[in-house]
């Protein structure tokens, strides 16, 4: 009996060679091709579930970032102290980065709802397989029932055969050597076998052609099934590659985003000016334009000297009075006396 497996599309044979499937088989109750086929399908759906899995696991990843991005520019101190022009390059920088950050949590959002789109793709490829799969199931039962009935029919006929051979063989073995009793005996015993032949004849035909529209049934369906499975394998290929096609488009577009807000820190940065901010300073904390004034010597027993009895003359504020200068040199006693005290030694 010619089976189906010549009727698979290019795609199916492909398929079967890269998994390493049987080879092909003329067994009526084989269900290896079947089998590989669930078994592929089966890979595929695994497949959409890493990939969902993949892309939940990168949201999480996405939103840790971006959620400590936005913890870092809010919460750890960056040229706090920085004045004028870089102050405010610094306050861009710190906008931009919680913007990235804002970006990343938006992006996890955006990735967790394709994953959620891949799940629904995959129960409902699952639900109409289902169905496919169930009405294949039943085919292979009955069909394997009636291949059952079938072969017992036949081995019942083929033993009805010989037990006729063997009672028409005892006939001619017979013919001169026994009574005429046990003559009619023999002959009676060769009618019952042929009846029995006749009828496990019977059985065997109808089970015969009853297995023929079972299996007729079965390869019509199994067509149907496998250009079905082929129409969802495409669907499913053509989905998971466009999935991921769009989930490379969505990290392209957060590194332009990205870049977008690191540009405005470029552009920040491009009007910072060193003169301006340390021109800033120095208005801001400067303490006066005139330096002050030198630190002079001032001789204690002079300035006591030629001090105005019972006058104390105050500096005017701000200046220090100009001291006197000596009226003899170092080695004169009168310089060099205090209260009748010499500080001269004489050798």
């Amino acid at each position: 009996m010619d089976l189906i497996w010549n009727t698979f599309s290019t795609v199916e044979r492909t398929l079967f060679k890269e998994t390493s499937l049987p080879k092909e088989t003329t067994d009526l109750i084989s269900t290896a091709g079947y089998d590989g086929i669930i078994q592929h399908l089966n890979d595929g759906r695994k497949n959409c579930k890493e990939f969902e899995d993949f892309l939940k696991e990168r949201a999480s990843i996405e939103e840790r970032y971006g959620k400590d991005l936005i913890n870092l520019s809010r919460k750890k101190p960056c040229g706090q102290t920085e004045l004028n022009t870089l102050r405010r390059a610094l306050e861009v920088f710190k906008q931009q980065v919680d913007s990235v950050g804002q970006s990343h949590i938006q992006l996890a959002q955006t990735l967790r709802e394709e994953a959620r789109k891949m799940e629904d793709f995959r129960e409902k490829q699952k639900l109409h397989r289902k169905k496919i799969e169930l009405i294949m199931d039943a085919i292979h039962k009955n069909r394997n029932l009636q291949y059952k009935k079938t072969l017992d029919a036949k081995r019942l006929y083929e033993q009805r055969c010989r037990d006729k051979d063997e009672a028409e063989q005892a006939v001619h073995r017979s013919a001169n050597l026994v009574t005429q009793k046990q003559q009619e005996k023999l002959f009676v015993k060769l009618a019952q076998t042929k009846t029995a032949l006749e009828d496990s004849d019977r059985v065997y035909q109808t089970n015969v052609g009853a297995l023929e529209k079972i299996r007729e049934e079965w390869k019509n369906e199994h067509v149907k099934a496998c250009e079905f499975f082929e129409s969802q394998e495409t669907e499913r290929i053509n989905y998971f590659r466009n999935a991921l096609w769009l989930h490379v488009n969505q990290l392209s577009q957060e590194c332009v985003k990205n870049d977008e807000n690191y540009e405005e820190i470029r552009k920040s940065l491009e009007q910072c000016s060193i003169e301006k901010d340390i021109e800033f300073f120095v208005n801001a904390r400067k303490t006066g334009t005139i330096p002050p004034n030198p630190v002079v010597y001032e001789n204690y027993y002079n300035t006591q000297k030629n001090a105005a009895p019972g006058r104390n003359q105050a500096p005017a504020p701000g200046r220090r009075p100009k001291l006197p200068i000596p009226s003899s040199g170092p080695l004169d006693p009168e310089y060099s006396t205090v209260d009748g005290y010499s500080l001269i030694h004489h050798h």
